[in-house]
């Protein structure tokens, strides 16, 4: 069964390249732009959750 839709289908090598050419590309643009972000950033955005700069609505209820 599974033959004969393949055979249906003709030359289906075009996408599977497609799809690895669009992972590869993809893949490269996303290294390059996490890269060239400031170490700062980096490491502000890594230490965002930790800060305790802004109270939550359930800790400013518990203070009232």
């Amino acid at each position: 069964m599974y033959k004969y839709i393949l055979e249906g289908a003709g030359n289906i090598n075009w996408m599977a390249i497609f799809a690895l050419i669009t992972f590869f590309t993809l893949f490269v643009i996303m290294l390059f732009a996490i890269l060239r972000r400031d170490k700062d950033f980096i490491d502000r955005m890594a230490h965002m959750p930790l800060e305790d700069d802004h109270p939550s609505s359930n800790d400013r209820a518990v203070d009232a």
